[in-house]
């Protein structure tokens, strides 16, 4: 998903000039080779996206002062919830045919469970609350049919829950916005010359002031998650470096103490398995308590684990097996040593050991 921004404001266009450019701008960015679709908003994802929030009024619903909500507003293209992947689960997208028709809008499911809760949504009418000392739909304004209706979408931080949002036709409302969305089958920076070229052939005095991936967008914005999974990952894996030294150390002193015991027991008919068996042994102990006691460590530790994350599902017992699994690995690769070192030994260097 290449991101581009474009700045209008003093390029000498007005605002209605725009809109036969813009479309010949989108059929262009998508006779691209690799270039799925194209779309305009009025922001890019997770930087805010809406063009303020207003107080609906729904065909239907009556909206208690006390439960009164905003909705977000915001203004796109036709294939914006293509380009953008936002599932259409009923109704109809946008088209450029709107424009000079009755209005039409297209919400959220957020939306429709507020205001149609257990309706279906398409064809009902909403107005845009704007004089609360008067009734019907507010003086002249023509309210908007609801055409679609589409999965909900993190358009600010991907922590909250998704907000009641309804989408206007740009080219309807004549309110053009200048971010542009290209969604592509390739590297998104290999056709990124090619998208500038582009604009500066149909729009020469529109300057492009930002051109990014929607992957750089989404990792700008959980930067605190990423670095608490790279602290963690951090001291994960210097407890499991300590772990293995601690028992390589243990096993190799414990080893080197029984040295003239295994000499005997290789002298009496033990074989070099029978000895490795023997220090395993040991190390299965040693194993089974450290995972018992690390497993209750982590159960104890659960709710400050879930308040630090928390979308942390704490029923799931998988990290939990896996951590267990990571340390008898790493416990039985600390031990590889010291067992090839005992299963080694020889008998009679063994009994002269001490």
């Amino acid at each position: 998903m290449l991101l581009v921004t474009l700045d209008p404001s003093r390029s000498g266009y007005k605002t209605e000039q725009l809109a036969a450019p813009y479309r010949e701008l989108l059929g262009r960015l998508q006779a691209i080779p690799g270039v799925r679709s194209a779309s305009i908003s009025g922001c890019t994802p997770l930087e805010g996206c809406g063009s303020g929030s207003r107080y609906m009024i729904a065909e239907g619903y009556v909206d208690p002062p006390a439960d009164r909500r905003r909705t977000v507003v915001t203004f796109v293209a036709p294939k914006y919830f293509e380009t953008l992947g936002i599932p259409l689960i009923a109704g109809r997208d946008f088209v450029f045919r709107d424009a000079g028709r009755s209005r039409v809008a297209i919400v959220n499911r957020a939306m429709a469970r507020h205001y149609f809760p257990g309706v279906d949504p398409i064809g009902k009418h909403v107005a845009i609350f704007r004089d609360p000392a008067t009734g019907g739909w507010f003086g002249s304004e023509q309210p908007y049919e609801i055409v679609g209706l589409v999965g909900d979408a993190k358009a600010i931080e991907l922590r909250d829950s998704a907000y009641p949002t309804m989408y206007f036709n740009m080219f309807q409302d004549g309110q053009l916005m200048d971010q542009f969305e290209v969604r592509t089958t390739v590297d998104p920076e290999s056709v990124a010359g090619t998208v500038r070229r582009i604009i500066r052939n149909v729009l020469k005095t529109v300057p492009v002031t930002k051109l990014t991936t929607l992957a750089d967008q989404v990792d700008a914005n959980i930067v605190p998650e990423r670095l608490i999974a790279t602290l963690s990952e951090f001291f994960g894996c210097l407890g499991a470096v300590l772990a293995g030294s601690g028992l390589y150390g243990l096993l190799a002193y414990t080893v080197a103490r029984r040295t003239n015991e295994i000499g005997i027991r290789m002298a009496l008919g033990a074989t070099a398995g029978d000895v490795s068996r023997l220090v395993l042994l040991d190390v299965l102990g040693m194993m089974c308590a450290g995972v018992l006691a690390g497993a209750s460590m982590v159960l104890w530790s659960k709710p400050l684990a879930a308040s630090l994350l928390p979308d942390l599902k704490l029923e799931s017992a998988i990290p939990l097996a896996l951590g267990g699994a990571a340390m008898v690995a790493v416990a039985l690769l600390a031990s590889y040593v010291p067992v090839r070192r005992a299963a080694r030994v020889d008998p009679m260097v063994a009994l002269r050991h001490e």
